[in-house]
């Protein structure tokens, strides 16, 4: 927000600036969850972690906006990857976005000069009462000076008028925004003034220049782009939303069967309390007294938490499930050096492991060697058995899932984790899979150390198109006195890590979501979803394992919460991302594509999907096969078919020409359901992804759109 005001840092030569959206409309929550700004120059693009929304184009030429980079290094370069990055805040990011289309450059800079001049008045009033402010230059925060009779005084005060103000040994600090009013800031004087039994100053709300050094305020222009011109009003706004609304696939028109993604429902009654300001609107170091409610739920979930991994310590800091990740190694790190093993440092990892696993373990210092899978899917017992003792000196961990990647329950795990053990490493036990254990099996019982789960997926809280996501880590007696601490409130173990994250319950907020979910299904219930999780799995691989080859099954010929499906035998006619883009035309969105094996889709229903929305999938895929075989047939031509075409956007459906060798029906409403209220339109055809790796940068449009849009709000 100060950065309306003030010359922005890229062209005072920073090369890489990071930053909280939390000041564009996005409440605090307790500590978030928030999205976090990364950006940096140019030239340093290509090794940034992450993703970057980049300009591409679809089969028709048509403009497309595509994620580039993503996570490539997590599987490209496996053992030297130093991004674990699988949950962005991209809701929030979307919040905070919002916030600046809705407002406008004119908008924001009239906010940041609220906040400015807000300070500036109460600096002005305080100076009056005899107070010396050590600012010189503020944008938002005063910082008073105080000596500790007098901070004892405002303190008292400050709590008879339920304020918190931020003290430290000889400062009492305040900082403003733009919700405090005339009001607010005359409630502040008055309480200074009460504090020194100074007479009672009346603030003038006269607008003042900017109390910044001449040479740092912004002359440059800023939200440029027409969005950021265009929805000032709330019609227009409300339109553009609906807008982008319409251009996702949601669990509103289908199940989302991505495997290891576990896209549930997520129910209202779980979500409605994150909007109530006893929790929204809750600074994450307010003092503990203040916030008995929120520390009930944090201690009640960490239990439900604990007995459902059956381990005994919980930290609810991790962000995302790739930040437990990295905690759950950290502790283990720890633990080695509190026991005088720091040359400990061999993370031993599946070569089917989710790419974040290696990534984590480099990021906690660890040197990754790599464990073979066998045709089954499983860790080859033998080349773990060979690497343990070939690292037995300098073993730190195994980080291994399960059920497996695979979607399969190993057999040997218990044996895998016991052989850990023997060589003197400990387990992490990777919480992707964990809708296939809770209530059935826990990561105790298999003989782990520590697992992180995903809220946002066993737990329920919504995805928001990559987060907020919560990771928390849940550890036996020996790693508990490591849990990471925070600076400010006492949390984690005795001899905890440093913070993994800047608030020291992480997305608080979000946790009332899934600990709903646990109070409402309670012991019966969670179980219940677990079993259902599996049995819808098993009734999609019933239905499917006669048209495609199931890749892997455990010995009894089941698969556990999700299956894989082999495309690869298709390859001559259609590849697997055909397939994946055909079914969009079906009203479905694709399955993991080719992961972990390339030329696979792997499919995960979840408990939340009953048996019309299954068969309803099961029919979708049927109808693909036979599509497949009438190119391999010659039915169909093998170049110009429905699956090389998919999907057929409406613009292309509705043209006045159609020059493919199939009817226009055939495309779009292959099967009767879809006339039904199911049929979801691409809003791009097949996007050219070698053209958006080229073009990373979402570039702004030209100034003739500028003028449109000017022409257009006249």
């Amino acid at each position: 927000m100060s950065l309306a005001l003030l010359t922005p840092p890229g062209e005072w030569g920073a090369d890489a600036v990071i930053g909280n959206s939390q000041r564009f409309g996005v409440p605090m929550g307790y500590g978030g969850p928030h999205a976090a700004f990364f950006a940096t120059q140019d030239e340093y693009k290509r090794i940034i972690p992450g993703r970057i929304i980049g300009v591409s184009e679809d089969a028709h030429s048509n403009r497309a906006l595509r994620m580039a980079l993503q996570t490539r290094e997590q599987h490209i370069r496996r053992e030297k990857a130093t991004s674990n990055i699988c949950t962005a805040q991209a809701l929030l990011a979307v919040m905070a976005g919002m916030y600046a289309a809705w407002h406008g450059p004119k908008g924001i800079k009239a906010i940041a000069e609220r906040v400015h001049f807000a300070a500036q008045q109460l600096n002005t009033a305080l100076n009056q009462l005899g107070y010396h402010q050590r600012n010189t230059h503020f944008f938002d925060t005063l910082r008073i000076e105080v000596d500790n009779d007098l901070k004892t005084r405002i303190h008292e005060l400050a709590l008879a008028n339920s304020i918190n103000f931020y003290y430290d040994d000889q400062t009492v600090q305040i900082t403003l925004d733009e919700t405090v009013t005339q009001k607010d800031l005359q409630q502040l004087i008055d309480l200074f003034a009460e504090a020194v039994n100074q007479p009672i100053t009346f603030i003038s709300p006269v607008i003042q220049q900017p109390q910044l050094p001449t040479h740092l305020i912004r002359v440059s222009a800023y939200l440029t782009h027409p969005v950021f011109n265009a929805h000032h009003t709330e019609s227009k706004m409300m339109r553009y939303i609906k807008r982008l609304e319409n251009k996702d696939l949601s669990l509103m028109h289908s199940m989302i069967p991505l495997g290891s993604c576990t896209m549930k429902l997520n129910a209202a009654t779980q979500l409605i309390p994150v909007t109530w300001d006893a929790f929204s609107n809750v600074h994450p170091f307010v003092p503990l007294n203040q916030v008995e409610g929120y520390t009930q739920i944090i201690s009640e979930l960490s239990d439900y938490l604990c007995e459902v991994t059956g381990f005994t310590a919980c930290s609810l800091q991790p962000n995302s499930g790739a930040q437990g990740e990295y905690a759950g190694l950290l502790t283990i790190r720890a633990y080695h050096a509190a026991n005088g093993n720091s040359h400990r440092n061999v993370a031993l990892i599946p070569d089917s492991a989710h790419g974040t696993n290696p990534a984590s373990a480099v990021m906690a210092g660890m040197k990754v060697v790599v464990v073979k899978c066998d045709e089954q899917g499983d860790i080859d017992f033998a080349d773990l058995k060979s690497k343990a003792e070939r690292h037995a000196h300098e073993l730190a961990a195994l980080m291994v899932t399960y059920p497996s990647t695979h979607g399969v329950f190993e057999t040997k795990i218990k044996e895998i984790c016991a052989l850990i053990h023997q060589h003197g490493g400990k387990v992490y036990m990777d919480g992707a899979n964990m809708n296939a254990q809770v209530g059935l099996t826990n990561p105790a019982i298999i003989g782990a150390d520590v697992c992180h789960l995903n809220l946002h997926k066993t737990f329920s809280i919504p995805h928001g198109g990559g987060g907020p996501g919560v990771g928390p880590i849940c550890v036996n007696d020996s790693l508990a006195p490591y849990l990471p601490k925070h600076p400010l409130i006492k949390t984690g173990g005795k001899d905890g890590i440093y913070a993994v994250s800047s608030a020291p319950f992480g997305s608080a907020s979000i946790l009332l979501i899934s600990y709903a979910y646990v109070k409402m299904l309670g012991r019966k219930g969670v179980t219940e979803a677990t079993k259902f999780a599996i049995l819808n799995a098993n009734y999609i691989r019933a239905r499917l394992q006669q048209a495609f080859h199931v890749l892997f099954t455990g010995e009894n010929g089941h698969t556990a919460h999700e299956l894989i499906l082999d495309l690869r035998p298709f390859k001559s006619v259609a590849s697997a991302e055909d397939v994946a883009k055909r079914l969009m035309d079906y009203g479905f969105h694709a399955p993991t594509l080719s992961w972990p094996v390339v030329g696979t889709i792997m499919i995960e229903p979840t408990e939340s999907e009953g048996k019309g929305e299954l068969d309803r999938f099961c029919e979708a895929m049927l109808a693909i096969r036979k599509e497949l075989d009438e190119i391999a047939s010659g039915e169909a031509n093998p170049e110009n078919n429905v699956l090389h075409n998919a999907p057929h956007t409406a613009s292309v459906v509705c043209a006045d020409t159609w020059e493919y060798p199939y009817s226009r029906e055939k495309a779009a409403y292959p099967l009767p359901y879809l006339r039904e209220g199911y049929k979801f339109w691409a809003s791009v055809g097949r996007v050219n992804n070698a053209a958006g790796d080229r073009n990373l940068v979402c570039t702004c449009p030209p100034l003739e759109a500028y003028a449109s849009v000017a022409q257009e709000q006249e």
